[in-house]
């Protein structure tokens, strides 16, 4: 993370002069109250997703890849590859099988975890500013579990309508959002519908403590020394870093927790099995199918989300200030 955090850093010296005119909105001399910020997050998640989903419909396919025969002799090569192969054989639709539960994992699960984290984090320190490594990563994984315990049933349908082939002659497991999610419970009960719950809790404390937590340090030290200004390429390259970092931590976890939620009942016992069945078949690289996939949609999300992020926010800001101003 100190790595990642001092390349960033040094990125950033030989360019801040030339953005310092990017500045974008500024911030707010008032802290924002907790409405705005979840709100925030939710919409800027769900920029965040629309934009960059085919990138994760590719990651998802990737990683199931290897669990069972491919579909009519289809094999993916890579994240491009991939995206091409399935624009090919299923049409340019099918990168966005999902979206509508991906819309609304985003405007649940983001805006808890990431709106929730800052009152979490002063909760923690009882106020005080500057509060250490450990107790930003305690703030991050709270309420990265805390969003997943709500979420989690629209995150497994989200997964299996991207794991989904649409192709003529296969049969298809869901036809739409609203029938998947009844289908699972009618036949899978609630159970069914937190799949997974236990690596996905996993998997998104990781990730939401090492994003929120690198991405709060990463700008924290652009700003310390005096680099950028708090504006738009300092959002940027903070992102970025985050995106990198997060990506290494949590790609094991990530193809485990696919790979269990996408599974039909009896594959396997648990998601440890599900990790066992990789590891003992497929070998150790398994757990970084989809590395590159998973990279250039989490980075592009980060930056995406987080610059929408702070320039949402800030417009709220501005807007409830103009609407408290008495004429």
């Amino acid at each position: 993370m100190r790595m990642c955090i001092c390349v960033c850093v040094c990125l950033c010296i030989p360019v801040a002069p030339a953005v310092e005119n990017m500045v974008g909105l500024k911030p707010s001399d008032i802290p924002p109250p907790l409405g705005v910020k979840m709100a925030s997050a939710g919409a800027a998640a769900c920029i965040a997703d629309i934009v960059t989903f085919p990138l994760d419909t590719a990651k998802v396919r990737l990683q199931i890849q290897g669990e069972k025969k491919a579909v009519q002799g289809i094999r993916y090569r890579g994240v491009f590859g991939t995206i091409s192969t399935m624009i090919r054989t299923e049409g340019p639709k099918s990168l966005y099988n999902g979206l509508v539960a991906g819309l609304q994992r985003q405007l649940c699960f983001a805006s808890i975890r990431i709106g929730l984290y800052d009152n979490v984090k002063n909760f923690y320190t009882g106020g005080k500013d500057n509060p250490g490594v450990l107790v930003r990563i305690l703030a991050g994984c709270t309420t990265g579990a805390m969003a997943v315990s709500f979420a989690q049933p629209t995150d497994v349908v989200k997964v299996r309508f991207q794991a989904q082939v649409n192709l003529d002659g296969v049969a298809r497991r869901y036809n739409g959002t609203m029938q998947a999610y009844k289908h699972i419970f009618q036949n899978e009960g609630l159970r069914g519908l937190w799949k997974g719950t236990l690596p996905n809790i996993t998997r998104n404390a990781l990730v939401n403590c090492t994003e929120l937590v690198t991405y709060d340090l990463i700008k924290e030290a652009i700003l310390g020394y005096n680099l950028m200004s708090d504006n738009l390429p300092c959002h940027f390259v903070s992102a970025f870093g985050a995106g990198f970092v997060t990506t290494v931590i949590a790609s094991p976890v990530d193809v485990v927790k696919t790979r269990y939620m996408n599974s039909p009942p009896g594959q396997y016992k648990s998601a440890i099995n599900c990790a066992w069945t990789m590891l003992t078949k497929e070998g150790p690289t398994a757990f970084y199918k989809g590395f590159v996939p998973s990279f250039l949609r989490l980075g592009s999300w980060n930056i995406v989300m987080f610059v929408s992020f702070e320039q949402i926010k800030r417009a709220m800001m501005v807007t409830k200030k103009r609407v408290e101003v008495p004429n």
